[in-house]
């Protein structure tokens, strides 16, 4: 519980705020070419933290991901994220590397729309393939391995190098809601 003779709720909302007022003026890098150096970073990796919840219930689960046509691809047995995935699309998944001071920051935030992709659809057996993964293993499971598909619709990104390029660390790309 927070300590409520400091963090009050107006506490707690200006310290929401701090990155939106600081990044309000801070320089930015061209949309097109934070894309691209966005996607370079997500596809040098393969783990992220997906957060997912609904009510008082919130889950974070480190999983391995894809992505390509612009969204990640999970594919995944079960679990306990399946709890906020029933009952709300939205979520957030982290990508991040150790850290090792400031001149060193890569990390990612992305907020998105979550849909599961129906067992041996053609987007289903499309993912199975761009992961090797034959249809006729997937076929032979007791239960159909489930595809996740979160596609973002906000990203924000911390990359130390930016300043070198004159522009801010924190960088944050909006992208259009299918």
């Amino acid at each position: 519980m927070a300590d409520t003779t400091y963090y009050t709720q107006e506490t707690l909302r200006a310290a929401a705020r701090y990155w939106d007022e600081k990044d309000a003026d801070s320089a930015k890098l061209e949309k097109g070419r934070l894309l691209a150096v966005l996607e370079d970073y997500i596809n040098e990796n393969n783990t992220c933290a997906l957060a997912t919840g609904t009510g008082e219930y919130v889950r974070c689960t480190p999983i391995e991901y894809s992505y390509h046509d612009g969204c990640f691809w999970m594919f995944s047995e079960g679990g306990k994220k399946f709890i906020g995935l029933a009952e709300n699309p939205h979520v957030c998944l982290a990508i991040f590397d150790r850290y090792e001071g400031f001149g060193k920051l890569h990390g990612v935030q992305v907020m998105g729309r979550a849909e599961m992709v129906e067992p041996f659809s053609p987007d289903y057996n499309a993912h199975a393939a761009a992961q090797k993964i034959p249809l006729a293993a997937l076929r032979k499971l007791p239960s159909p391995m489930h595809l996740i598909r979160v596609t973002p619709t906000r990203i924000d990104c911390l990359f130390s190098e930016f300043k070198k390029l004159g522009c801010a660390s924190r960088q944050t790309l909006v992208l259009e809601e299918t």
